[in-house]
């Protein structure tokens, strides 16, 4: 074995310190010379001073370094000629000794000559001269003075041994062993080697390990031996020094039979060594390896070495330590340092040593294939591989074959490879091996790019780790996806390629391009079988679905490195891409359906390129930054319009896939044909294509489940929209809300673009004279694209899942799909950020207002004037809705209600008050509830569409339920409602009425609610809005209630039969305890109800549609439920004061449930499931009615009021039902169905129904909504 000295670390660090007692002195000095002692020339006649003066050093008192006139060779030798030639040698020799020994009794003297000597050149010359020797160390450069100086030194060091550091801050004892580093030549090395060994024995132990430590630097080669066995015995008296023996060991010369029982010793503690001693002790480890035994020692030292109870344990204790004291942060926090960086070290050991040693490397590879078990694999292992792969390329293909080998064999499981990752220095040697993978699985690399992503954002990562990833993640990605914008690509391109969307003129060819279509195309032309071209062969080829994933992992890793700074890759955010022409134009109906595909995944990958890039450049300050930003915003905006025309001609088509956290399974684009989805669209008329749109809201309204059957087309009124499309093309038939799935996720942070200001052209048109203050400033169609953004955002995170309507057929999965960043963050987080963003969007909300003032002031109130229709105007509303349903979903967050988020919700207050009152600080929470009330009702001017008003009305809510003292406001709510029920809004062109179904019930419902008198306010509806209905055109609408038409009348009648339900059912029965006034009371209140029921069961006999039907069946029902429950306990104890109003009660209502009866029947002889299964369960309850009926009347002796008599089958509009379907489907009936009648004076022939049939026998259902 080659004889190996330890590289001069120690004699840099010697430097170091001598350099840095050279650096505190001088200052020093500098007051001393001024303000305390002298330093003057040492003057004394000892042949010492002489000599030493004769041969070139001065010696100088106090602090000034001793002074060398002459070179240090030059000195030596001057001064070993003087003594070897002097008359009295030897004797002079012992004499200078003497006067040395003397001298440095002073223990400045002695300090100064430990302290590296002054130059008199320094004064003269230059700065940069070498460094100068102490004068020990000159004099031990002498052989004649060396043993000597030795001795003194030797039994000068016990003066110091026990003192950490004197007053001037030197370590005596370091200062005094590093005399020994380094020398020439050793006249007695045994000698010293004895004295060393004899200090290290009685040294303190800090002191032990530096003495230790030196021993490489101090003895030569023919002690080693000698060394080498002492030092194995204090390895097993005194483990502390355990780390600077094995390194001294593995820098001396040793036979292999001490280097294997040291080994041995090592290998035996190596499970409980501290994780500080661990990088040293493998380094020794691996040093000892020889070929025979490689084998051998490496199974052991894996078997032994187990990261996951070794390392992992001490990092968590460090980060466990950094939570428990957080007051000591800086401890903590150096503790966790220190712990990676012993990890970082410790595979840098490794690293090297399978780097320079094969054996090494092909025993490690030897002892993971021999193991077989799942439960003997350790993380180590998949770490070692990665190790290896990456740094012996002679060694990747049997690296990629035992990989492959493990994981088939089932021995390489998630769990294990989850817990490898938690190693941050393996991530560089894994996206190697991941980035070489990826011509194989590119799915499989964009999911590991944006995983690793996630670690940089998360700072997960070690500073070291991105330092050496950067590099590669940079220069890999300029690689495959960074061409020269002078280099057209050449090929057999079915497409002409163009560079498009560049933001600089490049006029010289040091421009950069994006190589997107002839990647994509090289793709899908292997793919196909097809064949490349010499440019494409000589390149490795790489996935454009890997573009967006990777560019989000670079600009994250130099985010991190840089402190957001993103200069170095600022490059890509301006410069163009090489595409083809995508406006469809003409040629759009010639192209084969796989060029619609190709230019459908060319428009998909580069929205998602210029998606990542807003992520990424989205906080640059600058505003030429800030100018690119929103360009490349509204290229989004531009790319989805025409991305829309492309997919509906290309039915069936599936995008390349943009979030690969997820099974394949769970993403399944539209699959319908253009044909029928253009037909869908316009035949869901109220309100069902704006669903599509993701204008759908999130009311937990149990009616929004009704059944909204009247409102789709009959199979005649779909053939006749179909020839209608077949004669007129549609603009557009496609929503992209239903391709979610397959778009990159906005961070959060891209909203902060939203604090830009907005430009709309109507109000540069009519305000010229308005100058615009901001340089950077959003546009409509972008601010729009943003809100859309945010609000599916806030709605996937701050709204309850129980509010949430999950789509038919689709799995709860779904709903996460694209929200991946997102879920990273709390809810709490979520919610402080849009705080943040409150200001902003009560700028754009004024605006928007403003801008629909100004529109209605220019038209005079006329709703369908000048620019209603024009597609600003649409975008506009659109933002107006976005707006406040961010802001809904901000208040609705239940989150507010935990203590931890009060402050929040008063700063989100606070921002809506000062619009109001601006510069009222401090105020309390009713307070800025009632005025940030105020600020938003003053919006309720200006709402352009119903759905904007029902988020108002919705959002004005949620403010109103967190107040103390919500009743004077809550009428306001009801006023507001009215008011937009009786708005005219504007008619959309395709529909046949402007407002969804669901969002009309929802209104209808709130305005009911909040009402002062519910049955006054129904009355009002069925008793004046709907006769002004049926005494109108076909096509036109009431008078009273302009949104109360043909169409929505089903929306109407469910609601207020619902609500009048609700209302009875929530009366108090009373008592006959209470007083008559309150009798009298109740009375007349069921006197209304049962009147305003009257007036809606009539209405069946006009509007007889099956879903006008189904809510009469069922609310009928639950009406007369809460009859029996509520009203006929009062009419027990009120029927003798107010016989004739009692009677006059049961009289009305036996002509309703006698127009039930009817109902029943008619939904026997239509036999309509839908509205029979409702049937059993209202005849019974029409039984139990009669039934109570006549104990009432007994119970106050006047059972002569009471009749029975058959029942005849009508329909309803009263006529007598004589079919023989009637016949058989009523034999039963007929026996038992009898008439009661409740009269003031005599029986008629009919009455109210006594009914037993043999519906009773049928399975009773549930009253679903269906």
């Amino acid at each position: 074995m080659v004889s190996k000295r330890r590289l001069p670390t120690s004699e840099d660090k010697e430097n170091l310190t001598e350099d840095a007692s050279k650096a505190r002195k001088q200052p020093l000095s500098k007051k001393t010379k001024k303000f305390h002692v002298r330093n003057e020339v040492e003057e004394n006649n000892s042949v010492f001073v002489k000599l030493l003066k004769t041969s070139g050093i001065t010696l100088k008192t106090g602090e000034s370094q001793n002074q060398l006139a002459v070179d240090q060779i030059i000195f030596q030798r001057k001064l070993f000629q003087t003594l070897r030639k002097h008359p009295s040698y030897p004797a002079i020799v012992e004499e200078f000794v003497s006067g040395l020994e003397s001298y440095i009794e002073d223990q400045n003297s002695f300090r100064n000559c430990l302290l590296s000597c002054e130059h008199l050149q320094d004064e003269e010359a230059s700065i940069g001269t070498s460094y100068c020797k102490s004068l020990i160390k000159l004099l031990l450069g002498i052989d004649i003075l060396q043993p000597a100086i030795i001795k003194i030194l030797f039994e000068k060091l016990p003066e110091f041994i026990f003192k950490n550091v004197n007053s001037d801050g030197l370590n005596m004892p370091r200062l005094i062993i590093n005399q020994l580093k380094w020398l020439d030549r050793v006249v007695d090395s045994k000698d010293l080697t004895t004295k060393i060994m004899q200090l290290i024995s009685i040294a303190p132990v800090y002191l032990q390990h530096d003495f230790v430590t030196s021993l490489p630097e101090i003895l030569g080669d023919s002690q080693h031996a000698d060394v080498g066995k002492e030092l194995s015995d204090l390895l097993t008296e005194n483990t502390l020094l355990t780390v600077p023996i094995l390194d001294v060991l593995s820098s001396l010369r040793l036979e292999p039979k001490l280097l294997t029982k040291v080994r041995q010793l090592v290998m035996g503690k190596l499970s409980s060594v501290m994780l500080d001693d661990l990088p040293m002790i493998i380094k020794f480890i691996l040093h000892s390896i020889t070929a025979t035994d490689a084998l051998e020692v490496i199974s052991e030292l894996r078997e032994k070495l187990d990261l996951q109870h070794c390392i992992l344990p001490s990092l968590l204790q460090a980060s466990q330590s950094k939570v428990k004291n957080k007051g000591q942060t800086s401890s903590s926090g150096n503790q966790e340092n220190s712990g990676q960086d012993c990890v970082i070290l410790l595979f840098d050991v490794i690293k090297s040593a399978v780097r320079y040693e094969k054996i090494i490397s092909e025993a490690w590879i030897k002892a993971i294939e021999n193991t077989t078990s799942v439960s003997e694999h350790k993380i180590l292992d998949l770490a070692m591989l990665f190790i290896i792969y990456s740094t012996n390329t002679q060694t990747k293909k049997c690296i990629e074959r035992v990989l492959r080998n493990k994981i088939r064999s089932g021995c390489f499981q998630e769990q294990l490879l989850q817990s490898t990752f938690y190693i941050h220095y393996l991530v560089t040697s894994l996206l190697q091996l991941v980035h070489s993978c990826s011509e194989q699985s590119p799915q499989a690399s964009a999911l590991y790019y944006d995983e690793f992503a996630n670690l940089i954002q998360g700072r997960k990562l070690a500073p070291q780790v991105l330092e050496w990833a950067g590099q590669t993640i940079f220069n890999d990605f300029q690689d495959a996806f960074v061409v020269d914008i002078c280099v057209v690509p050449e090929g057999d391109y079915p497409f002409p390629v163009k560079a498009l969307y560049g933001l600089e003129d490049y006029e010289s060819c040091d421009g950069i391009a994006i190589n997107l279509l002839p990647l994509l195309f090289s793709r899908d032309f292997v793919k196909d079988g097809g064949r490349l071209t010499s440019q494409e062969s000589d390149q490795k080829l790489v996935s454009p679905l890997c573009l967006a994933p990777y560019f989000r992992l670079l600009r994250l890793c130099v985010d991190r490195q840089h402190n957001g700074n993103l200069e170095e890759i600022d490059g890509l955010l301006d410069c163009p891409i090489f595409l083809t022409d995508l406006e469809p134009g003409e040629r759009l109906e010639s192209m084969s359906v796989k060029e619609r595909s190709f230019i459908c995944s060319l428009i998909f990958l580069t929205l998602n390129w210029f998606r990542e890039v807003v992520n990424a450049f989205c906080r640059q300050t600058l505003p030429e930054m800030k100018v690119k930003v929103l360009t490349r915003l509204k290229h989004i905006v531009e790319l989805q319009q025409l991305l829309e025309k492309h997919l509906a001609v290309t039915p069936d088509y599936v995008p390349p896939l943009a979030n690969f956290d997820l099974e394949t399974s769970e993403v399944t684009p539209p699959t319908s044909t253009a044909v029928s989805a253009k037909i869908r669209i316009q035949g869901n008329v109220g309100g069902r294509k704006r669903k599509a749109d993701g204008n759908k809201t999130s009311s937990p309204d149990p009616l929004s489940k009704e059944d909204n059957s009247e409102c789709d087309p009959a199979p005649s009124d779909r053939s006749q929209l179909e020839k209608e499309f077949r004669g007129k093309e549609e603009k557009t038939s496609v929503s992209l809300q239903n391709y979610h799935a397959f778009f990159r996720e906005l961070d959060l942070e891209v909203f902060s673009i939203l604090h830009c200001g907005l430009v709309a052209k109507f109000i540069l048109d009519t305000e010229m004279h308005t100058e615009a203050t901001e340089v950077v400033q959003l546009q409509p169609p972008e601010l729009l694209f943003l809100l859309e953004d945010l609000a599916q955002k806030l709605e996937n995170m701050l709204t309850p899942s129980v509010t949430r309507r999950v789509p038919f057929l689709k799995s709860k999965g779904n709903r996460n799909i694209g929200f991946s960043h997102l879920h990273q963050r709390s809810a709490s987080e979520i919610a402080h950020r849009v705080v943040q963003l409150l200001s902003p969007m009560c700028n754009h909300l004024e605006n928007i207002h403003d801008y629909f003032q100004c529109l209605t002031a220019k038209n005079h109130g006329v709703v369908d004037g000048p620019g209603i229709k024009g597609q600003e105007y649409h975008i506009m509303s659109s933002c107006y809705q976005r707006l406040l349903q961010i802001l809904h979903g901000l208040f609705a967050w239940n989150g507010f209600f935990q203590p931890e988020n009060t402050n929040l919700l008063y700063s989100a207050l606070e921002v809506l008050a000062n619009r109001l009152k601006p510069g009222e600080p401090d105020q309390a929470l009713e307070e800025l509830l009632s005025q940030s009330f105020h600020y938003l009702q003053n919006f309720h001017l200006s709402i352009p569409s119903f759905q904007c008003a029902l988020y108002l009305i919705r959002l004005l809510m949620v403010i109103l339920e967190k107040s103390t003292a919500p009743t004077q406001n809550k009428g306001k709510i009801a006023s507001l409602a009215r008011q937009f029920l009786f708005r005219v809004w504007p008619s959309a062109e395709k529909e046949k009425s402007g407002i969804p179904n669901d969002q009309l019930q929802a209104l209808l419902s709130i305005y009911l609610e909040h009402t002062d008198s519910v049955l006054k306010a129904i009355e009002e509806i069925a008793g004046v809005g709907v006769p002004e209905l049926i005494n109108s055109p076909k096509e036109a609408s009431s008078s009273t209630f302009p949104t109360l038409t043909r169409h929505t009348f089903v929306i109407f009648f469910r609601v207020m039969m619902a609500e009048l339900e609700k209302t009875v059912k929530g009366l108090q029965a009373g008592t006959a305890a209470d007083s008559e006034q309150i009798h009298e009371e109740k009375l007349l209140y069921w006197n209304m109800a049962v009147r305003d029921f009257s007036i809606l069961i009539n209405l069946i006999k006009v509007f007889d549609s099956r879903p006008v039907l189904h809510v009469c069946l069922k609310y009928g029902r639950l009406f007369v439920e809460a009859f029996l429950k509520q009203c006929m306990p009062l009419l027990d104890f009120s029927f003798r004061k107010h016989r004739e109003d009692v009677l006059s009660l049961l009289e009305t209502f036996q002509l309703n449930t006698r127009l039930l009866h009817h109902l029943c029947g008619h939904s026997k002889i239509h036999q309509d499931t839908k509205l029979t299964k409702h049937v059993p369960l209202l005849k019974k309850t029409l039984e139990l009615l009669v039934c109570r009926v006549k104990a009432m009347l007994i119970l106050n002796n006047c059972r002569e009021a009471f009749w029975l008599g058959n029942l005849k089958n009508r329909d309803l509009q009263g006529e007598e039902i004589t079919s023989q379907n009637s016949q058989e489907s009523t034999a039963d009936e007929s026996e038992d169905d009898t008439s009661s009648q409740v009269s003031k004076s005599k029986g008629t022939e009919d009455g109210e129904e006594d009914e037993a049939s043999d519906g009773e026998k049928e399975q009773e259902s549930d009253d679903d909504s269906d």
